[in-house]
């Protein structure tokens, strides 16, 4: 691995990042900052990495998670660490806004509280489930692969150990979330109420100034992931479109502003 910034991908920085975390603060850290890997690719490099794309990633968690202030905080302290570290030649933390209002403040200063139960889908359970036994299954194979580059004893250059040592931070994370996500969840029984959008829905709708359209399917917090299209029924744009029949007209309050769209399919 090098420190340069031309040749630093994002995988990389992330785990030399979570690698000089205290214990207390490295668990709720690496959930997220290993969201933000998923979202742009373990292989990415750091120098690729644009303004806009950084500000629409702040958009999109904004849009589809309730959380999302407390989220951004802890990936916007992993790319100040890489501006002050010299892996950026720009500083991309101040792209990473989040919206100001009173609920995300709550949020923010709450979020080690106990959490709530949730509702969730049957099959998001499953899927959680069926993910979370996958990735237990690995635990194994990955200690093995540490054990035996471990050998070679010389740390600094052992590319194979440094390389499995990052490859279980980020299935622990995984881990770590989907274990949480389960402990926390209440399976609903799937019922629909008359034509508006419910959750387990996935809705199309348009922006009505652009003209792009968009396909979410609303779940359960703790089912999002915004890389399938897949969004809290309790974030901003989740309970806009809750409960709004096709054609409908919602508004949603983002950080680019307030942002008009049109209800145009719901599909179940």
């Amino acid at each position: 691995m090098t420190d340069n910034v031309n040749g630093l991908n994002l995988s990389e920085a992330i785990d030399r990042f979570l690698s000089g975390l205290p214990p207390e603060s490295r668990m709720a850290t690496q959930v997220e900052v290993n969201r933000f890997l998923r979202w742009f690719g373990g292989e990415r490099l750091l120098k690729a990495l644009t303004p806009a794309e950084i500000a629409n990633y702040a958009e999109r968690l904004s849009l589809s998670d309730a959380d999302h202030v407390r989220k951004l905080e802890l990936t916007r302290t992993f790319l100040s660490h890489a501006r002050k570290k010299g892996w950026l030649a720009i500083n991309l933390a101040v792209h990473l806004r989040a919206r100001k209002t009173a609920a995300g403040k709550k949020s923010s200063s709450s979020w080690k509280k106990t959490p709530e139960l949730v509702e969730m889908t049957q099959q998001g359970y499953a899927d959680l489930q069926a993910e979370l036994e996958s990735l237990k299954s690995k635990r194994p194979e990955i200690i093995d692969e540490i054990r035996r580059a471990a050998a070679d004893k010389d740390f600094k250059e052992n590319v194979p150990f440094h390389a499995a040592r990052e490859k279980r931070s980020h299935l622990e994370g995984r881990i770590i979330e989907l274990e949480q996500a389960l402990n926390s969840a209440v399976v609903n029984n799937g019922k629909k109420l008359g034509s508006a959008v419910c959750q387990g829905d996935s809705v199309v709708i348009c922006n009505i100034v652009s003209g792009e359209e968009l396909c979410y399917t609303l779940v359960a917090p703790r089912e999002i992931d915004p890389s399938r299209g897949r969004i809290s029924c309790v974030s901003p744009l989740g309970r806009a479109i809750l409960g709004k029949k096709e054609n409908d007209i919602v508004e949603v309050v983002t950080p680019a502003g307030q942002q008009r769209y049109q209800v145009k399919q719901i599909e179940r």
